[in-house]
């Protein structure tokens, strides 16, 4: 009988232990300012708007998608992402960008999300008028 509570214990401290360590390996933070962007060595969460003067590149033989967002404070930044333009990315709002900035000058991007305009916003406010 102790075996069973001893092994059971055992299997508790484990897990808890695996879940301490994917805790910490998941612990991305957010930051909507570039130039903190580039000091940090760690991936972060960053959001921005698509320079579109500097309109896009898609490499075809590389599989690599690159653009220019800028921040709420006018900095802007080079992107570039392994795969292929996200949906919606021309008619986008803003990105939200998951990567790290890189010792090559731009920013790597393993995720890309486009936030949209909403349609119900058009209805609201010719509803509101």
């Amino acid at each position: 009988m102790k075996n069973k509570y001893i092994f059971g214990g055992f299997i508790i401290v484990v897990f808890l232990g695996i879940m301490g360590y994917l805790f910490t390996q998941t612990n991305i933070s957010y930051e909507e300012n570039f130039a903190e962007i580039m000091k940090v060595n760690k991936t972060v969460k960053a959001t921005g708007e698509w320079v579109k003067e500097k309109s896009y590149h898609i490499d075809k033989e590389k599989n690599l998608f690159s653009f220019y967002v800028r921040d709420y404070n006018g900095t802007e930044m080079q992107v570039v992402y392994k795969g292929a333009i996200p949906n919606n990315f021309e008619s986008a709002t803003s990105v939200v960008l998951t990567g790290k900035y890189s010792e090559k000058g731009y920013f790597h991007a393993t995720n890309i999300l486009t936030k949209c305009p909403s349609k119900y916003e058009e209805t609201f406010e010719e509803a509101s008028s």
